[in-house]
C-alpha cells in the first residue's frame, strides 16, 4: 500500500483515526470531523509506532497498518484456529493470557496462534465437555467469559501453577472438603485406592472417599473425580483433564469446578497417561507416585 501521511484526507484516514482512538490515542476533534490526517493524527501514529516497537515515523505504511489492525482485534471478533501463516493479533494474545491464567498453558502470550495455543484450546474445550477441535468459536469464548471471575484482574504472565502443599494444609483441605473418587479401569482403580489410603493417613477426618460410579455421588460432594487410563470416547461431554502437566493441574481442576453450574456437582475425568498396563511397564512405585502427585493436586485445587 502507498503510505498515508500528514495532509491526506478521506475514508482511509477516518478508519485510521477510529482505530487509534479505540486504543486510547488522542486525536483532535477538528481532524476527526474533517477526516484529515493532521498534526494530532501524526502524533498519535508516532506514539503508536513507538509503543509497538516499530521504527520511528508518523506515517501509516503497510507494516504499521498491519500492526494497527492486529492491535484492534478483541477476543471474540473472529474465529481463531491453527493455520499457516499463523493468525495473529491482540485477540489471540487475550485468548492466550486468559487460558494461561486458567491453567491451560499456551506458553508465552505472543499474539500468534501456534501449535501450543491450539493444544491449550483443545484442553480447555475438553475440560468443559465441548467438542475439542482446537478452534475458538463463540461457544469457546462464552465458556471463557463465564470464568471472568477466575481470570479477571489476574497477572497475564502465565501459566500459574499452584505448587505443592504441606502436610498440615493438605489435612485441613481434606477435613473441610468432601470429594468422591472413582475409576474406569484396573490401573486407575489401583491409583484411586492408593489416593484414598494416602488421604486417610493424612487425616482420620478425611472427606475423600471411594464410590462405585460417578452416577452415584454422595450428598454434599464438592466434586466427583474419575480416573482413567483410556482416551475420552468420541462424543463424550464429560469434563476431561489430562495429567501430563502436573504443575498446572490444580488450577485446571479449580477452573473446571468454577465453570460448573452451582446446582450441579462437578464430575471431572482425569486422564492418566495412555497405554499403562500390567505388562512390566507399570510398577507399584509408579502407582504410588501417581497417587501422591494427584492427591497433592486435588488438595491444592480445593484449598479455598
Amino acid at each position: 500500500m502507498d503510505p498515508i501521511r500528514e495532509g491526506a484526507t478521506g475514508a482511509a484516514v477516518e478508519d485510521i483515526q477510529e482505530r487509534l482512538g479505540s486504543l486510547g490515542y488522542e486525536i483532535g476533534a477538528e481532524e476527526r470531523d474533517a477526516r484529515t490526517f493532521g498534526t494530532s493524527t501524526a502524533s498519535a501514529v508516532a506514539k503508536f509506532r513507538i509503543d509497538h516497537g516499530m521504527p520511528l515515523g508518523a506515517e501509516i505504511d503497510s507494516a504499521t497498518w498491519s500492526e494497527l489492525v492486529d492491535a484492534c482485534y478483541e477476543m471474540g471478533d473472529r474465529t481463531l484456529y491453527l493455520r499457516l501463516p499463523n493468525l495473529h493479533g491482540n485477540d489471540v494474545r487475550e485468548l492466550q493470557e486468559r487460558l494461561n491464567i486458567l491453567g491451560f498453558s499456551c506458553g508465552d502470550a505472543d499474539g500468534c496462534f501456534g501449535v501450543h495455543t491450539e493444544a491449550a484450546v483443545k484442553q480447555f474445550q475438553e475440560s468443559q465437555g465441548m467438542l475439542a477441535d482446537g478452534m475458538a468459536f463463540p461457544d469457546t469464548y462464552d465458556a471463557i467469559d463465564r470464568l471472568h471471575h477466575v481470570w479477571g484482574g489476574k497477572p497475564a504472565a502465565g501459566p500459574h501453577p499452584m505448587g505443592g502443599m504441606g502436610f498440615a494444609r493438605a489435612a485441613s483441605v481434606l477435613e473441610n472438603v468432601q470429594i468422591s473418587l472413582t475409576a474406569e479401569d484396573p490401573i486407575s482403580r489401583n491409583v484411586a485406592g492408593r489416593i484414598w489410603n494416602l488421604a486417610s493417613a493424612t487425616s482420620d477426618k478425611s472427606g475423600l472417599d471411594l464410590i462405585e460410579t460417578p452416577e452415584h455421588p454422595r450428598e454434599g460432594d464438592t466434586a466427583v473425580i474419575v480416573l482413567s487410563t483410556q482416551e475420552l470416547p468420541d462424543g463424550s461431554k464429560v469434563a476431561n483433564l489430562t495429567t501430563d502437566d502436573i504443575e498446572t493441574l490444580p488450577q485446571r481442576l479449580r477452573t473446571t469446578c468454577e465453570s460448573t453450574p452451582n446446582n450441579k456437582t462437578p464430575v471431572i475425568r482425569l486422564e492418566l497417561p495412555h497405554g499403562l498396563g500390567y505388562d512390566g511397564t507399570f510398577t507399584v512405585g509408579d502407582a504410588q507416585t501417581f497417587a501422591v502427585m494427584l492427591l497433592d493436586a486435588i488438595c491444592s485445587a480445593f484449598d479455598f
